[in-house]
């Protein structure tokens, strides 16, 4: 979906040769953008699918405008006008919009009642580290953790609580580095506005990382997976206790968008002994993926020899425990994530789990 930067001189001969209608240059020209404009759009929309809907719209403009791009800016920073605004100009529209009712692919038990009516919950959906991998200019480990903190589940629930121009300013401001002057001139105000909008910004955000609900990202990858194989035995022995030991006493588990959230060891040993109906979570078969910088789970259910696609749990990482669960109940989510809907199930081969998914162990 992306490629590497272009040399200032290429670029302009594409954008030349784009103007005069060859539609392989401004392909080409794009080309080294799409990730990261398609990772913009998901930050501030929090959907995948409509980051997706978004930057085709984008394309569609920019291609129809090229004529106006006078290069008085980047060509970077235009194309990030042009989505921005497309983005507010969505969420303007869904925002109109009732919101959908999720359908869980298996009906639970009877869940024991939210202990955490202070979480917001968000519509929201993961992202996938192999698209993440994609961004030009994250080579370097402090960016990669400023990458990681951008995509941080708790810290997209808290700007999608944010009204949406204080959104763009701080995503454009302190996460893409654009100055006040940029920014003003991407949502076409001024940038006393931009500082305004921004720094309502940050006082909502470092209000949340007051309180706890924003924490900083486990900087250890292979510790994390370590703890995300710890659960997943756990829960393939359908053993309770031992998963839940694996987690933070105050661990939080949230499932956009449903509202209600379980805050502890002992509300989540509740809620997870609800999950499924028979309240076996050993019918549930986990495949280990990553998304949005942290180990993850695709849950499948059995279904006499066959597993089907269940949901996604991603499970944050800090300071050597499980701090947040965000479990996704869509089934449809799964080919985000190069996953089938349905598989074989079978009895697992290595001795520690009690369940097994044919073909999707890794």
């Amino acid at each position: 979906m992306t490629g590497a930067r272009l040399a200032e001189g290429q670029e302009q001969v594409l954008l030349s040769q784009a103007r005069a209608g060859d539609k392989d240059a401004f392909g080409a020209v794009v080309a080294p953008f799409l990730r990261e404009l398609h990772v913009h759009c998901y930050r501030m929309l929090g959907s995948v699918q409509d980051a997706e809907d978004v930057l085709q719209e984008v394309l569609v403009r920019a291609w129809r405008h090229l004529g106006s791009y006078d290069g008085r800016s980047s060509f970077r920073r235009w194309l990030y006008r042009i989505a921005t605004n497309r983005c507010l100009t969505s969420r303007s529209r869904a925002a109109a919009m009732p919101a959908p009712v999720p359908v869980l692919s298996a009906a639970p038990l009877t869940p024991p009642p939210s202990n955490a009516p202070d979480v917001e919950v968000t519509a929201l959906q993961p992202y996938p580290d192999e698209w993440l991998s994609e961004l030009v200019g994250h080579e370097d480990p402090a960016d990669q953790y400023e990458l990681r903190e951008s995509v941080q589940l708790a810290f997209l629930t808290v700007i999608q609580l944010l009204p949406p121009r204080q959104r763009a300013a701080l995503l454009l401001r302190d996460v893409l580095s654009f100055s006040a002057a940029e920014t003003a001139q991407i949502l076409q105000t001024s940038p006393a506005s931009v500082n305004s909008a921004l720094q309502r910004a940050r006082a909502t955000v470092e209000g949340h990382r007051a309180s706890g609900r924003l924490r900083p990202v486990s900087t250890d990858a292979a510790a994390a997976c370590i703890l995300a194989d710890r659960f997943t035995t756990a829960w393939h022995a359908g053993d309770i206790p031992a998963l839940v030991t694996v987690l933070a006493e105050d661990c939080l588990l949230t499932m956009p968008p449903l509202p209600g959230a379980y805050r502890g060891r002992h509300a989540i040993a509740a809620f997870f002994g609800t999950v499924p109906a028979t309240g076996d979570i050993a019918a549930i078969g986990l495949v280990p993926i990553r998304a949005n910088g942290q180990p993850a789970v695709a849950a499948y259910m059995r279904a006499g020899d066959r597993a089907e696609a269940y949901g996604i749990m991603v499970l944050t990482a800090a300071d050597g425990q499980i701090s947040e669960i965000t479990g996704f109940a869509d089934p449809s989510l799964f080919p985000l994530f190069g996953l089938p809907q349905q598989t074989a199930w079978h009895p697992a081969t290595t001795g520690q789990q009690s369940g097994g998914i044919d073909g999707l162990r890794r």
